[in-house]
């Protein structure tokens, strides 16, 4: 019986998030997908996905939305336990359509802002010409906007601690490596910031000393 409960609470919890997990579902089926193709195969097959310069040139939307449903890791897993920690308690704070705006706004201006960037040091000799290929798909451009996005999500002070870590998680490999994809990153967590029109009226904050306390009030 408390399986049947467990189970019913988790199912429950998928139905309250819709767009996240059948997203999770089209990369399951993409991954496995990927998995069946040859090393040599793979790389090509995604870089006709990929949003890098020369793909973005010749059908950009094709391209922005093609890129969001692989990962070429290859690794599923991972994005099960970052999905439901960040992307499921966004939608079901936001509903689906402001959710899904913000993972759009994410992934598209990211792209475009850090592929921009690519192509002037190509064009200023800071990086070679053969970058126009680079490959760059998945979702993660529209994660770390939710991520960003989720700070007006909790209540102060705990809001603030949560801005301060994400800034220097995303602003540290930014520093060290300064690659267009790290740069990508910490674009969309100040897209994710930037979308806080969207989260007015979608109820109270959350207070992690609330609910702390209610077990043993």
């Amino acid at each position: 019986m408390r399986i049947n409960r467990g189970l019913g609470g988790v199912w429950a919890y998928v139905r309250s998030a819709p767009g996240t997990y059948v997203w999770l579902l089209v990369l399951f089926v993409t991954t496995v997908a990927l998995h069946q193709m040859s090393p040599e195969f793979e790389q090509h097959f995604l870089r006709q996905r990929s949003t890098n310069i020369h793909e973005l040139s010749r059908n950009p939307v094709r391209v922005l939305v093609a890129s969001a449903m692989w990962i070429d890791s290859g690794r599923w897993l991972p994005y099960v336990v970052l999905y439901t920690v960040f992307q499921a308690p966004v939608e079901r704070w936001l509903g689906t359509a402001r959710w899904l705006a913000v993972c759009a706004l994410s992934h598209v201006l990211a792209t475009l802002i850090s592929e921009g960037a690519l192509l002037k040091a190509i064009r200023d000799g800071m990086a070679p010409h053969s970058a126009v290929n680079t490959l760059d798909t998945g979702v993660s451009y529209a994660l770390a906007g939710v991520i960003g996005v989720l700070t007006y999500r909790i209540a102060p002070p705990w809001r603030y601690a949560y801005l301060l870590v994400i800034l220097v998680v995303f602003s540290l490999p930014l520093a060290s490596g300064r690659t267009f994809t790290e740069l990508g990153h910490f674009v969309s967590v100040l897209i994710g910031l930037a979308c806080y029109p969207l989260t007015r009226g979608r109820g109270k904050a959350w207070n992690p000393k609330e609910t702390l306390a209610a077990p043993r009030g």
